[in-house]
């Protein structure tokens, strides 16, 4: 299996890299991603796959279910360096429907520290469940609803932290959005326009 990575790497090599050598020499130089792209470790979901990216364009933080923790430093540091040192204009929070992590928020989970991760994302579970109970939706519905309102709450956790918050208390920057990815459809919704600030 682990063969199979290294032989894809050479297709890579000869296929793309050295096709391409100025545009990989220009890159080995510094970087400029245009997006920070907060995402889910889901393996269905690759960011730069389904938005047909090439390498440098975005900036990535990926975890179960998306979240934005307010007291996990990876993502602090992640965010600090992307906004003050990258100066990346856009922020997506992307989420994903037939979300593992999602299924558990609503159907709970036994392992600790998956548990206790999701934690964090429970403020999007009563929400969910009040909408679907009052539309009387079905299971899917209803999860894909709750990732929805994951995606919603996280960009609300992202616009809490000091660093963001008091940067847009100087202007409209970073721009903050939200999607969520079908992986039954290979289609991204915007939930949240990050050009519309009050959004």
């Amino acid at each position: 299996m682990i063969e199979e990575f290294l032989a894809g790497n050479r297709r890579f090599v000869d296929e793309e890299f050295n096709k391409n050598v100025d545009f990989y020499s220009d890159l080995s130089n510094s970087q400029q991603p245009k997006i920070l792209w907060i995402g889910c470790s889901d393996s269905r979901v690759s960011e730069d796959v389904i938005t047909s990216s090439k390498p440098g364009s975005i900036f990535v933080h990926r975890n179960i279910a998306n979240i934005v923790a307010f007291n996990d430093i990876n993502i602090a540091s992640i965010i600090e360096y992307a906004v003050t040192h990258l100066k990346i204009p856009d922020i997506i929070v992307c989420g994903h429907y037939n979300c593992g992590g999602v299924q558990a928020m609503l159907e709970g989970v036994e392992e600790h520290y998956i548990a206790d991760w999701l934690l964090i994302a429970s403020g999007a579970i009563a929400k969910a469940k009040q909408v679907a109970d009052e539309m009387k939706l079905s299971r899917k519905e209803h999860l894909d609803l709750l990732s929805e309102e994951n995606v919603k709450l996280q960009i609300k956790h992202l616009r809490g932290l000091s660093l963001i918050r008091n940067l847009h208390k100087k202007g409209s920057l970073p721009r903050i959005h939200g999607w969520i990815y079908s992986v039954e459809s290979g289609e991204i919704n915007v939930l949240v326009d990050g050009y519309n600030h009050e959004a």
